[in-house]
């Protein structure tokens, strides 16, 4: 979708994952994400978004972005390295130590049993970051970076913690690599909305103060909004617009994208998206498999739509993948 460099922090090229799904002696296979296409330059840290209905295939992205998950298909690079063919010794030793993650749920990161300074510690030790004489001292520098002290959770149990605390410390865990990329997964969905925009602007402030990349999944437009520089939508597997969020948003150009802004009248954080997309209702005219994915829907299709899939076009400082811009 995009031109892409020697230099691209993250190149994800017409990358598909195809899962299969067994009914009684027969199989389906189901595209979870659709020859998706973005890139990241090292040399202009930003926060991109990528957002979609539950259902869209975002978590399945950043799965194989985070390798987890390797891609039926298409090119997935970090730093001109093939993600997919990592060794487990070249993704403990670097990989990880390049792209951290930051789960939705911080207390299903932390095991109730052992105490928070034991992951902290683990992370320092793990990968050298700091001698014992010198990691306490490191450890404080970095939870101050997120807004804590090392006295405040040490010798503490994850229950100990409110929940905002828990996402604190699961950011300062992946802060202690000094990454380059953080890749976000609906890292504020289970937290109220003032402490929402906390540990959004907590990303914002990291992105200009430690010149990270974060990668931000959520279904919530108004913090994507609020703390992202560009913004890829993505419906039912394909991203259907890419761009700047300002640009995205405010002017939306695919009609699911106009519909998903609809949806969400007013930048309200407890407005978002709970629903998931019904494969039925997108698939009632029967052209989600050879034509538009959202063709059954849109109050813009046209017989084409019916027929084809949509290339991508750029269209006023995006990408738009839609024949209406043809």
């Amino acid at each position: 979708m995009q031109p892409q460099s020697s230099t691209t922090l993250l190149r994800v090229e017409d990358v598909t994952k195809v899962f299969s799904t067994r009914h009684g002696f027969s199989s389906k296979e189901f595209r979870a994400v659709d020859e998706a296409s973005l890139s990241l330059d090292p040399s202009q840290p930003e926060i991109f978004t990528i957002a979609g209905e539950s259902g869209s295939g975002k978590t399945t992205l950043a799965r194989m972005i985070l390798g987890m998950e390797k891609p039926t298909s298409g090119v997935l690079k970090y730093k001109d390295r093939d993600i997919a063919t990592l060794t487990s010794r070249e993704k403990r030793q670097w990989f990880f130590r390049e792209v951290q993650p930051v789960f939705q749920d911080p207390f299903a990161t932390f095991s109730p049993l052992k105490r928070i300074d034991h992951y902290l510690y683990e992370t320092v030790f793990n990968y050298q970051i700091s001698d014992r004489a010198g990691a306490d001292d490191y450890i404080n520098a970095v939870l101050n970076e997120v807004g804590l002290t090392f006295n405040e959770i040490k010798g503490r149990y994850p229950n100990e913690l409110s929940g905002g605390q828990a996402q604190r410390v699961s950011i300062a865990r992946a802060l202690i690599t000094r990454p380059s990329m953080i890749v976000a997964d609906e890292p504020v969905s289970m937290l109220d909305a003032s402490l929402r925009m906390s540990i959004v602007n907590m990303f914002r402030n990291l992105k200009n103060s430690k010149q990270v990349n974060i990668l931000y999944i959520t279904h919530d437009l108004a913090t994507a909004y609020y703390t992202a520089d560009r913004i890829a939508i993505m419906l039912r597997g394909w991203i259907v617009e890419i761009g700047p969020v300002s640009k995205v948003l405010e002017e939306p150009l695919h009609p699911y994208t106009q519909n998903l802004k609809n949806s969400v009248p007013d930048a309200d954080p407890d407005k978002v998206w709970t629903e998931r997309i019904s494969l039925t209702d997108l698939d009632s005219d029967g052209s989600g498999h050879s034509g538009c994915k959202f063709a059954g829907r849109c109050p813009a299709v046209m017989d084409i739509c019916r027929k084809k899939v949509p290339p991508n076009f750029e269209r006023q400082g995006r990408v738009v993948k839609c024949f209406l811009y043809e």
